[in-house]
């Protein structure tokens, strides 16, 4: 009677691993999705200069662009389809 108890609590605790792991790939899987083009950018920029290449500065020239973008545009409620 004793060893089935430990067998069951044995393979509690194995599943509430599989559980954990299964919820931090499934959150992994949804930061690379929300962030895959900023990260595939990243790591071809890394790639390109450790490989000798010339990378053209493509995260300054985005991030100048989103910066001049911020300071000059006024936004509104309506912009985001919300309304006031």
């Amino acid at each position: 009677m004793k060893m089935q108890q430990k067998i069951k609590q044995l393979g509690q605790g194995m599943t509430e691993y599989i559980i954990i792991v299964a919820l931090i790939a499934i959150a992994a899987i949804t930061v690379y999705n929300l962030f895959g083009d900023t990260v595939r950018g990243q790591v071809g920029d890394m790639a390109a200069e450790l490989g000798g290449g010339d990378t053209a500065n493509s995260g300054n020239t985005a991030g100048e662009t989103a910066k001049t973008e911020g300071t000059n545009t006024t936004y509104g409620l309506s912009d985001f389809q919300q309304e006031e």
